[in-house]
């Protein structure tokens, strides 16, 4: 079980970018930076930055898989903090226009 508060979940929620990371694990499970960079249009820095804040806040979790990073949801998360992002990804994605990406690498 993770120390997640409701402050520190809003917060780490609270930027755009990181509110559509989270919106892609929750659709696609598992993804790639790759996967990511191409379906945000993002730079690679940036996403990683982002990754890092969000694993700190022990919302992700990443693997490694030869060179690429793998990250998900925490399946540690507490159950409140769950059916908050499930409540808030459909409505985030139609918001941020966000797609689900195709895999790219792996």
């Amino acid at each position: 079980m993770t120390n997640l508060s409701a402050t520190k979940l809003c917060k780490c929620l609270g930027d755009d970018l990181r509110l559509s990371l989270v919106c892609l694990m929750d659709v696609q499970r598992e993804i790639c930076v790759c996967d990511l960079v191409d379906a945000l249009d993002a730079p690679q820095s940036t996403i990683s930055r982002h990754l890092a804040q969000l694993r700190q806040c022990e919302l992700v979790v990443a693997r490694r898989q030869g060179t690429w990073m793998h990250y998900r949801l925490n399946p540690e998360l507490p159950e409140w903090a769950l059916t908050v992002i499930e409540t808030l990804a459909e409505p985030a994605r139609a918001q941020l226009g966000l797609r689900t990406p195709a895999p790219v690498c792996c």
